[in-house]
């Protein structure tokens, strides 16, 4: 793309050659550091290795340009401000369009070569730059792939079918979770539709989804594999497996060494992702580095991963080409923000007085994405500091603090049923005729599932449902004295059904 020439100073006639000349050599220079970053911009979105350092080397190269004009007798600084005036409506314009992407108009995601050219760097470069990478420019395996493998085609096929739901829920959280985890993609050189392709697969974007084979967090990472990467048990009893930025990046570092191995294949890194690393070298090894797609490569693997591998990258697809295939994914309003609690109060209660601000399924799934540590249930204190948004910290505001819907909230999160039942006595057997006792005055005992203090039980058995929170609800207990007492550790204090608890602390 050619870019005009700044025009000399109106005065230019009257300067002589020299500092004509001078003049002329700066607006050339300002026009070859606005190109050379606009090119670098591409770069940065594609994750090219030194974009950055490029980037920033054309802007220093624009401030030299300001400095000397300053310095230069006939050199109008104005002129060289409005490059800095284009690119800041560069972003401006990107950030507009990515806004409304129901607007009519081509798609920008199109791979189609005849229209290659159709598309400017104004308006799309960050979505543009991401397709860029993940279609690889050089042999564009990804984009013919798509276009003609049946596997991948069948699995599009199913997350827009039976699936869409999933695909959608996927979509909802991870735009919660963008700015926590797309970061450690981005440092690391990789797509961001991979990442989301991986997550939708895998946990649909539930921070605390967990297998039956063990693997656990939102890339469901196995717990040894997870410790290579730097994930486990921190000093206060978390699995960081669940916590979604370091998921990420320990996500990234093992798609890293894999493609390092894997001759930079996205598809047998997922393969290995899914299939087992050593399964995926051997394989890659013994076939002479052959494709995941050839049957000597593909027939090794087992079902369950060559199912992985196309419903990974059809996810990925569909990321970056929804409206090709009709598909509008729901709007979020997830600007980050801090909440902090005026109350006590669990994510349970801030769910229901939060309401659904005009969400699906209301801010339950966020809130507990976005506070990985903390359980639904668990009690937290007045003063406490959740990561939310700033529509659900506007919400809570209204509603959570005080009023009708935040009495009702807490109600409904401290009701036991047990309180339900009615305590009438002992039954006892009826023989011959019944002796009719007069009835005194005084009022009757209603079950509410706290003990009378004669007979105030000093252990409780977990009954199925119950949770360390919840018992001390029940029991008037401080949550973490009623821990210590029993040896459960923070922050998940799990317990099992059948387990005799102290009930140490409590009051009644």
């Amino acid at each position: 793309m050619a870019f005009a020439l700044l025009p000399l100073s109106p005065d230019a006639a009257a300067l002589s050659r020299r500092d004509q000349a001078a003049v002329e050599a700066l607006n050339q220079r300002m026009a070859a550091a606005e190109q050379r970053y606009r090119e670098a911009l591409v770069k940065v979105g594609n994750n090219e290795p030194g974009a950055i350092d490029e980037s920033n080397a054309a802007i220093e190269d624009m401030e030299d340009v300001v400095a000397a004009c300053l310095k230069q007798k006939g050199c109008q600084v104005n002129n060289q401000v409005a490059v800095f005036k284009r690119l800041l409506k560069l972003n401006a314009d990107a950030q507009a369009q990515d806004a409304d992407p129901d607007e009519d108009g081509p798609d920008p995601m199109d791979p189609d070569p005849d229209h290659a050219g159709d598309v400017g760097p104004v308006a799309d470069v960050p979505e543009a730059a991401r397709a860029a990478t993940l279609l690889d420019d050089r042999s564009h395996r990804f984009d013919k792939m798509v276009q003609y493998n049946p596997a991948v085609q069948a699995a599009i096929r199913r997350w827009l079918t039976d699936m869409r739901p999933s695909l959608m829920d996927s979509y909802e959280n991870y735009e919660y979770l963008r700015q926590i985890m797309w970061p450690s993609y981005q440092r690391a050189g990789l797509p961001e539709a991979l990442l989301f392709g991986i997550m939708a697969k895998e946990s649909n974007g539930k921070v605390h989804a967990t297998s039956r084979a063990g693997a656990a967090g939102p890339m469901q990472f196995m717990y040894a594999t997870g410790q290579r990467f730097g994930l486990g048990i921190d000093g206060t009893g978390f699995d960081t497996r669940y916590d979604p930025r370091a998921a990420a990046e320990a996500s990234a570092a093992y798609l890293n060494e894999r493609m390092g191995e894997l001759n930079r294949s996205i598809e047998m890194a997922l393969a290995a992702y899914n299939g087992g690393e050593g399964r995926a070298l051997r394989v890659f090894q013994g076939s002479g580095g052959r494709g995941f797609w050839n049957a000597d490569v593909y027939n090794q693997f087992p079902a369950e991963t060559r199912d992985y591998v196309p419903m990974v990258i059809a996810a990925a697809w569909l990321f970056l080409h929804p409206r090709k295939y009709g598909l509008n994914f729901p709007r979020v309003q997830a600007k980050p923000a801090l909440l902090k609690l005026d109350r006590p109060a669990s994510i349970y209660e801030l769910t229901i007085c939060l309401g659904n601000g005009g969400t699906r399924e209301g801010f339950m799934r966020a809130l507990r994405n976005l506070n990985p540590r903390y359980q639904a249930d668990s009690w937290l204190p007045a003063g406490t500091t959740l990561h939310a948004t700033a529509q659900i910290v506007g919400l809570y505001g209204r509603y959570c603090v005080r009023g009708a819907r935040a009495e009702l909230a807490h109600q409904l999160v401290m009701s036991d049923p047990a309180a339900a039942v009615v305590q009438v006595g002992d039954a006892e057997p009826v023989t011959g005729s019944p002796t009719v006792t007069p009835l005194v005055p005084g009022p009757t005992k209603v079950a509410t599932g706290v003990p009378s203090p004669a007979s105030k039980p000093r252990e409780h058995r977990v009954a199925r449902g119950d949770t360390l929170v919840s018992i001390a609800q029940r029991y008037s207990c401080d949550t973490k004295t009623l821990a210590r007492a029993n040896g459960l550790k923070a922050p998940r204090y799990a317990i099992r059904q059948g387990q005799r608890l102290k009930l140490e602390g409590c009051t009644k």
